[in-house]
């Protein structure tokens, strides 16, 4: 049986303006949820890593197996009238949200939808729920808003009014990123930068900060 809830993802209401986009509650189911937060990457400091660079459990791998799957590839391609079941899927992990996090950005043009899937069992605080926004300059203008919570999904077609961000928050907020991206080559340089600002961090953050 697929980790991932196929039909609510079809059934989900889809959102057309100012830009597609769609939210999907228990995505993951709760069970297989919790099991997967078990397994999920210790990372000890803010930043999305390649999955490569991650290290989960075999319930968390079961998962990624399934993000890259053609299943979701012509799910996501349905729902957002863009055809993705050829494209290369970029993979990215973050385990802990940094203060400067969150201000408001459009994805790139290399990447063609975007879909985040969160691996936190509650939340209560007000930061680091995301905000899909309405214009690039105020983020109080709010399209919908969504807190990080355990199996829920949430998917969007880039383009250059898909604008989100989250208010300030610090600490643990796990969520996996998958990117279908325009080329190859793109996936491959993003995956690069995410590498190299990795080394970056582990080098740098002090040693308490990983525990």
């Amino acid at each position: 049986m697929s980790l991932l809830r196929l039909n609510a993802l079809q059934e989900a209401p889809l959102t057309r303006e100012p830009f597609y986009y769609t939210v999907v509650k228990d995505f993951v189911s709760p069970g297989d949820a919790a099991s997967i937060r078990s397994d999920f990457p210790q990372i000890g400091y803010a930043g999305l890593l390649p999955v490569e660079a991650t290290r989960g459990g075999p319930r968390f791998a079961a998962l990624i197996e399934a993000l890259r799957g053609k299943d979701l590839a012509r799910a996501m391609s349905e729902k957002f009238a863009i055809d993705v079941t050829d494209k290369s899927v970029m993979i990215t992990v973050r385990g802990r949200c940094a203060e400067r996090d969150g201000r408001i950005h459009t994805d790139s043009e290399c990447k063609l939808v975007t879909a985040l899937l969160y691996f936190n069992e509650n939340w209560d605080a007000e930061g680091g729920r995301l905000r899909l926004l309405r214009r690039g300059d105020d983020l109080n203008d709010i399209l919908a808003e969504v807190p990080p919570e355990s199996g829920t999904l949430v998917a969007f077609r880039r383009s250059d009014c898909s604008w989100h961000g989250h208010e300030p928050f610090v600490g643990v907020r796990r969520y996996v990123m998958i990117n279908w991206m325009a080329s190859t080559f793109a996936a491959k340089r993003e995956l690069l930068r995410h590498h190299v600002s990795a080394v970056a961090k582990r080098t740098f953050v002090p040693a308490a900060a990983h525990a």
